[in-house]
């Protein structure tokens, strides 16, 4: 269901209601007395309603004579000059042999240091160092896969010396070197298929819990997902020591009363766990924008990065992702198709009313 007010749609009061609350519309409101237009979420003071205009476009509006607002751009025009100044920042630390100072990035951007620092955070959800951090750590994961020794791996990546390396690996990895070497060589993932009205499952699971979590694709395909994710790993078709988990995988998709709760083994950086752990607080049946995500996160401004984090969760369902809508309650994308996640969502609420 789209969420979204429309100007040429609705009665001015409600508009104007909307703007009171600073909820999010596709509309914009112009003041007179500043002879400015707003989007209806702007954080500037509200104005008098006796002063205030609205409109369904830029266009509407500047043909009024308004100017837009500098605070919340309803042109987009700031927000794309941030874009390509951060784009350029990532891919000069990309490009960079050592992490550049915080200094000689904000200097090349045009920026001072504090406004670069807050627009790269805002884009990127964390700071251009630990982007840097982020950067070397997947040098170090490439050669680490190829096959690299350690030692060389980590010079190569430009780390100092493996002993930050290992205080780091949750971080970095989230695995051990010598694991992210292996590509899984050593683990046993055992795995299970089963029918469900959604089409196929698989649940691939190591030692200390489910590590891939797939549904509604043919059995190559889920298979060849989770063994692009453990290259090296030794797979095991083990349905008996799966039964209990794929049960209640198989229960939760037909009637999701209550949160699927197993144990997991999950590998990410620690702002992909903190979105991941984050998302399972989400109650069945309820929905989150990526906005509201990012702010349960502890980085509201972080929406980017919380989004690539939510599609490179590697156990639907568990990790319920399909909770997650666009700010306009678009379904938007689905790792395993958007009318699934609608089918799993109308189920979910179901489920809760009828509890």
């Amino acid at each position: 269901m789209n969420d979204m007010i429309h100007a040429d749609l609705l009665p001015d009061e409600i508009l104007w209601q909307q703007v009171l609350a600073r909820q999010p519309g596709d509309f914009l409101y112009a003041v007179t007395t500043m002879g400015v237009y707003c989007r209806p979420s702007c954080p500037s003071p509200r104005p008098l309603r006796k002063n205030a205009r609205f409109y369904a476009s830029v266009e509407a509006a500047e043909a009024d004579g308004f100017r837009a607002c500098k605070r919340c751009d309803p042109k987009g025009e700031r927000a794309r000059i941030a874009q390509e100044v951060v784009r350029d920042a990532c891919a000069h630390i990309e490009a960079s042999e050592t992490i550049p100072s915080l200094d000689a990035l904000a200097e090349r951007s045009g920026y001072s240091r504090f406004h670069f620092l807050r627009i790269f955070r805002d884009h990127t959800g964390v700071t251009p160092r630990s982007y840097a951090e982020g950067v070397r750590a997947k040098r170090l994961h490439a050669a680490l896969a190829r096959g690299e020794r350690v030692a060389d791996a980590v010079a190569d990546a430009g780390f100092g010396s493996e002993s930050r390396v290992y205080e780091k690996t949750s971080t970095l990895l989230g695995m051990t070197p010598g694991a992210a070497r292996r590509g899984g060589q050593g683990e046993v993932i055992r795995t299970a298929l089963a029918d469900s009205s959604f089409g196929r499952v698989l649940v691939g699971a190591t030692d200390k819990g489910v590590c891939f979590l797939g549904f509604a694709e043919p059995d190559d395909a889920l298979l060849g997902d989770l063994r692009h994710r453990f290259p090296k790993a030794d797979f095991i078709a083990d349905d008996a020591a799966l039964a209990d988990t794929l049960r209640t995988v198989l229960a939760f998709l037909e009637e999701p009363k209550q949160a699927l709760d197993l144990p997991l083994d999950l590998r990410g950086t620690a702002f992909q766990q903190r979105v991941w752990q984050t998302l399972c607080l989400i109650p069945v049946g309820e929905t989150r924008t990526y906005g509201q995500l990012a702010e349960m996160v502890g980085n509201p401004r972080a929406i980017r990065a919380v989004a690539r984090s939510c599609a490179r969760n590697p156990v639907s369902l568990a990790v319920p992702c399909h909770r997650i809508v666009g700010s306009d309650g678009d379904l938007t994308g689905y790792r395993w198709g958007v009318p699934n996640k609608r089918t799993l969502l109308r189920k979910e609420r179901a489920a809760v009313v009828d509890a």
